[in-house]
């Protein structure tokens, strides 16, 4: 499947209920189970873990920034790489306790539960928002290999493969101390992009877009947005 044909399972599969809230994960064979469906499933047969090729986030969110940018919402992107990478995660893990091989795409499902959809959010009134990466490009882009291998050092040529909760914590906290968007970190890249979009602060406009543009060129996002009503794309 390419992307488009991805996003388009994906909205079909949220068009019938079929997407769980939360965690979810995309096999080969076209299927979306919920993370506690994936876990059972893997205690039976734990090949199934080289069947996920998609991460799938469904939520819902009171904020515009969210819709906006969905990417910069969830550190989850993090917790997939290394999976996909050979890696288990030491304690909770949302992608379950094995690694992915051959986990490719990281989706994100998001809608509206905003009552007032007045100013900015109006536009989003009645709207699924997929939004979804490769994860490999994004790697690159966050520099992950540099930043793993600056907390793990010669772990990374070990054979074994668990990262413990402090490296987790460390290479994220490296992963989001970079000013990759416009000069910003990612924390206050999604701090500003909250002010504008969400407090009305229209002063941070031209801060907003070139967070905007820096957001696409890390993130490489291929995103569509359906109106719910009719499950057709639309521009905004």
């Amino acid at each position: 499947m390419d992307e488009y044909q991805i996003v388009e399972l994906v909205k079909d599969r949220y068009r019938a209920g079929s997407i769980k809230v939360g965690h979810n994960l995309l096999l080969n064979d076209r299927t979306i189970i919920s993370e506690k469906s994936y876990g059972r499933s893997y205690q039976h047969d734990p090949s199934i873990s080289k069947q996920v090729i998609g991460y799938v986030e469904n939520n819902t969110t009171e904020f515009v920034s969210n819709l906006e940018f969905p990417s910069l919402q969830w550190y989850n992107i993090l917790y997939a790489y290394l999976h996909k990478i050979g890696y288990v995660l030491s304690g909770y893990s949302p992608l379950g306790s094995a690694a992915l091989p051959n986990l490719k795409y990281y989706i994100y499902c998001i809608t509206s539960k905003m009552k007032d959809m007045s100013s900015t959010g109006y536009k989003f009134k009645d709207r699924l928002v997929i939004e979804l990466i490769d994860l490999d490009v994004v790697a690159n882009n966050l520099n992950l290999t540099k930043v793993m291998v600056s907390v793990l050092g010669s772990k990374l040529l070990s054979e074994n493969n668990m990262i413990e909760r402090d490296e987790l914590y460390e290479i994220e906290k490296q992963m989001l101390s970079q000013k990759l968007f416009a000069g910003h970190t990612w924390y206050d890249a999604e701090y500003i992009v909250g002010l504008y979009f969400d407090r009305d602060e229209h002063e941070l406009s031209k801060e907003v877009l070139k967070i905007s543009e820096a957001y696409q060129q890390v993130f490489r996002p291929y995103r569509v947005v359906y109106n719910t009503k009719t499950w057709q794309p639309v521009v905004l």
